[in-house]
């Protein structure tokens, strides 16, 4: 095999989605409740208590604050991740959350999860895509 061509996969190399993977979201939101898209304490707060509810493992995260408002963030769990980016000015925010399967079937949590999020900021949808990978 060719590390810089490497050849397609064949129907037969694919994992069924019984085995191994897990459930991506990946959404785009917006929200009319600006005080939560201006920085990342409340956000922080929420998504611990949203690890212990459903057993999550942070390895790490980063969050930053932008100077004018608005706030980046990514939680590494032993399970994947979450992350999350918002814009006050524009009343918008983008996240998405992938827990893989590689203990349990993650995929009922990763959807409770997304939709407490967009319940903490009480936001509508403008872009969701649903991955199973």
């Amino acid at each position: 095999m060719n590390t810089i061509n490497p050849e397609p996969l064949k129907t037969t190399d694919v994992v069924s989605h019984e085995t191994i993977p897990g459930l991506h979201i990946i959404a785009n939101f917006k929200t009319t409740y600006k005080s939560r898209l201006l920085e990342y304490s409340a956000f922080k707060s929420f998504v611990l208590l949203l690890m212990e509810e459903f057993n999550l493992t942070s390895v790490g995260e980063v969050y930053h604050n932008f100077p004018n408002g608005g706030f980046t963030g990514v939680v590494c769990l032993t399970e994947s991740h979450l992350s999350i980016h918002t814009w006050p000015e524009q009343d918008y925010l983008t996240f998405d959350v992938f827990l893989s399967n590689y203990l349990k079937d993650n995929r009922v949590t990763t959807e409770a999860i997304y939709k407490a999020i967009q319940g903490f900021f009480q936001a509508k949808v403008v872009f969701e895509q649903v991955i199973t990978r």
